[in-house]
């Protein structure tokens, strides 16, 4: 959130809501939602608990406003990363490289997401607010149409449907990037994202998997 013509009055309860929001996530991914209380975010965060109350409603709005503005921030990314893109191939390569480093840059957020979306942590929109399912469904049909132009250029078969081809390459390796983050010690790095490309597109790449790594 860009603070550029806003009075200092404005500029401050930024400044607080970010503080606020990052001792919330190092609250939350340590002992869990439920066990953190709004008088311990706070004291992390070194305001009156009213403070805290002035700008977020309750715990439920503050732990909802920390996911959408992550995840508005994965967003952007991604679909940057998509629009930038000068072909298909490296439009998906770009995406994966992306996503790792999204994943690796913030372990916190993601092990508090698969800490409270427990077993049904494989459905990417299993537990989001609406906000945070449109903006993935947004994101889904960017990613759809990278694989609808690559059938019509003939770099991908046309036996399977864009959506379900962007569905399975997202799922997969939101899949084995949470295997990793869970438990490193048993689950090795997936790889680079010509890695996780190889492992989805292989077969239904027109010409074979040799172009995945070019």
């Amino acid at each position: 959130m860009g603070s550029e013509g806003l009075s200092r009055k404005e500029r401050e309860r930024l400044r607080q809501r970010e503080e606020i929001l990052n001792a919330a996530l190092q609250l939350f991914s340590l002992k869990g939602y439920e066990n953190v209380t709004m008088q311990e975010v706070a004291q992390r965060a070194e305001y009156a608990v009213g403070t805290i109350y002035n700008i977020f409603e309750n715990k439920k709005e503050l732990y909802k406003a920390l996911l959408l503005e992550h995840c508005q921030r994965f967003h952007e990314r991604v679909v940057s990363t998509l629009d930038s893109a000068k072909d298909e191939m490296t439009a998906l390569k770009d995406y994966l490289k992306a996503k790792l480093e999204i994943f690796t840059q913030n372990i916190s957020l993601i092990r508090l997401y698969i800490k409270e979306t427990q077993g049904a942590r494989f459905n990417p929109k299993a537990g989001m607010e609406e906000e945070i399912r449109e903006l993935y469904n947004s994101f889904l049909s960017k990613l759809a149409s990278v694989f609808e132009s690559g059938i019509k250029k003939g770099i991908f078969r046309n036996r399977f449907r864009p959506r379900d081809l962007a569905v399975a390459l997202d799922s997969l390796t939101t899949a084995l990037l949470f295997e990793w983050v869970e438990d490193p010690e048993n689950n090795p790095y997936p790889g680079d994202q010509d890695y996780m490309l190889s492992f989805l597109l292989e077969s239904v790449l027109e010409r074979g998997g040799n172009n995945v790594s070019h």
